[in-house]
């Protein structure tokens, strides 16, 4: 039956940065703003590092630095 669950309700929103440090700074800012910790950051299985909060409309949202993969613009000198 819908509607009776508590799990996971749709989508999460995910951000990208460029360092594990980046990605604390990021929990930190949004929980300050009014967001709920869900996971705190730690290393993932894949060789990344994530964390997870909930913002204030409920939407789940994914801050991660993976470390195997650039997420800027393409150099264009290179």
């Amino acid at each position: 039956m819908l509607g009776e669950g508590t799990g996971f309700g749709g989508f999460t929103l995910a951000h990208n940065v460029d360092s594990e440090k980046e990605v604390d700074e990021v929990v930190v800012q949004a929980v300050g703003a009014g967001a709920i910790l869900v996971k705190k950051p730690q290393k993932a299985f894949w060789g990344g590092y994530r964390g997870y909060f909930k913002d204030p409309d409920g939407h789940l949202w994914e801050v991660a630095h993976n470390p195997l993969s650039w997420i800027g613009p393409e150099d264009e000198n290179a």
